[in-house]
């Protein structure tokens, strides 16, 4: 095992995986740039190295700096966390070549999975099934089009080198195809400095259903079951459950059948993610292969018992998988709410700001995974992710049941939050029946909460400014009457007393 482990990453994920490492008796080493000086991920770790500016690019991203920081501290292992390197082809080969091992898969997994084009082919191969469309990246707008009238429309536009809900684009009819071909290549050309591009069939009302994976570096690959991914903004997940409300047995089965070949067709090490679109008729296609841990990987964790990030390291020194196939299995239902600072009144626009006060909820089977405290700044520069938080129960109803609970109990001050939007979904009947997919948000979410009553604290909030009005008022009348020292009945119990509670 590894006596010392950097972690390129901040925020939950960087927390995440140094209390793994310390359960497993690693030491940690952390790198920041100047804006995380005081972050969480920093004062949890054993060691911490300023890499740079606050711009990602600038700091998180500078291969060299990182790797002079692994040297410097005699880190044996580099974990990438998510995002950032996670899945750069070129950061694990440089690992590679300076004697580092990285957390994760092997450089040619990764760069045979990060290009969609390339990965398609390559699941093809391994008679995996794939959404249909074009056969390779499409170079004119003459392509794009011949390749739409052969599929029909509606088509997804998406990069080569997209990931992270950019660079995709639905097109409806062939009227928009020109201007929605100029944006997917104008913002895969931004993002990812590569404007390659291909088509796909859009799949109606489809479900967005990803399937854990974990291989080790002595042949074996296993499945952990799969997760709900469906309630999406613009791409980006938002809230996670597992398993799937739609996936049956015989489902179930065979995705998990199919992950393990698309993995194995690519020799891959490590945890990994096969994310499939699932139509109305449960059939399932190929989508993409995340090549590190997910941001969900909690819900995985809280069905089957395994720690997954625990596992990564122990498959990154050597070790074989302590568990088969056979020994896996579900227990319960686990739904992850991602809390952000955002204002979902104002198109979920990111919030930053300070965190004046901060208390996550408790309990059985409820779990928050933060990278902050009270007294932390969430600023502008990286992705204002809070913690993801979690609940477990033996069904999907106790869980969702749960999920409210801790929701209600979620206090935090100084940032607008998401949490009411999770409290809306909670409550949404359909996502109540699990009749739901990707297009539920854009569906159902008209503004904000419409016609939902306001919380018991807005409503006292409101009652207490209501009754200090009135009772200013009618103590000015008595002074004019001459009556100054006669109280009225309380105001307080007249105005914000709740039908059927007792005073």
């Amino acid at each position: 095992m590894f006596k010392r482990v950097l972690i390129a990453n901040r925020g939950e994920i960087a927390v995440r995986v140094i209390r793994a490492c310390r359960e497993l008796g690693i030491e940690t080493v952390a790198v920041y740039s100047e804006a995380d000086r005081t972050a969480m991920h920093v004062k949890e770790a054993d060691y911490a190295y300023p890499i740079g500016p606050p711009p990602s690019k600038e700091s998180y991203l500078v291969m060299d700096r990182i790797i002079d920081v692994a040297h410097r501290s005699s880190a044996a292992a580099i974990h990438p966390g998510y995002g950032f390197l996670a899945e750069n082809a070129g950061f694990a080969q440089r690992c590679r070549d300076e004697k580092l091992v990285f957390i994760g898969p092997p450089p040619e997994a990764i760069d045979a999975m990060g290009d969609k084009v390339a990965a398609r082919a390559v699941m093809r191969q391994a008679n995996v099934p794939v959404v249909p469309g074009s056969d390779g990246t499409l170079a004119t707008a003459e392509e794009v089009e011949a390749v739409c009238q052969r599929i029909g429309f509606p088509v997804m536009l998406k990069a080569a080198a997209g990931g992270g809900g950019k660079g995709m684009r639905m097109v409806q009819q062939a009227e928009e195809l020109q201007s929605a071909l100029r944006a997917v290549r104008s913002e895969a050309k931004s993002s990812f400095g590569d404007d390659r591009m291909y088509v796909e069939k859009f799949v109606t009302k489809p479900r967005h259903v990803e399937v854990q994976v974990m291989a080790d570096q002595h042949g074996h690959c296993v499945h952990l079951f799969e997760r709900e991914c469906s309630i999406q903004r613009r791409h980006q997940k938002v809230i996670e459950e597992a398993p799937s409300p739609i996936i049956d047995e015989r489902t179930r089965t065979e995705m998990g059948k199919v992950a393990v070949q698309a993995a194995q067709a690519v020799s891959y090490v490590g945890a990994g993610t096969i994310e499939f679109l699932v139509d109305a008729d449960r059939h399932f296609y190929f989508l993409e292969m995340n090549t590190r841990i997910q941001v969900e990987h909690a819900v995985t964790e809280m069905i089957t018992g395994i720690d997954l990030v625990k596992t990564q390291i122990e498959v990154a020194a050597g070790q074989p998988l302590p568990f088969r196939q056979k020994d896996l299995s579900i227990r319960g239902h686990a739904i992850e709410c991602r809390v952000y600072a955002e204002d979902p009144y104002n198109n979920f626009f990111p919030a930053p700001g300070k965190i004046t006060f901060l208390q996550p909820p408790g309990g059985i089977g409820v779990r928050d995974d933060s990278g902050v405290y009270s007294g932390s700044e969430v600023t502008m520069y990286y992705d204002p992710m809070i913690s993801k938080l979690v609940a477990w129960g033996n069904t999907r109803d106790e869980a969702i049941h749960r999920m409210r609970r801790a929701l209600d109990e979620y206090s935090i001050h100084g940032v607008t939050t998401n949490l009411a939007f999770h409290r809306w979904v909670m409550e949404h009947p359909r996502f109540l029946a699990g009749n739901f997919d990707t297009n539920f948000i854009a569906q159902e979410f008209h503004g904000f909460l419409d016609g939902a009553p306001a919380s018991h604290t807005e409503a006292a909030l409101a009652a207490a400014a209501i009754a200090l009005r009135d009772r200013e008022l009618e103590r000015s009348a008595r002074q004019a009457q001459g009556h100054p020292g006669q109280h009225p009945r309380s105001l307080w119990k007249n105005t914000a007393r709740r039908e059927g509670v007792r005073s």
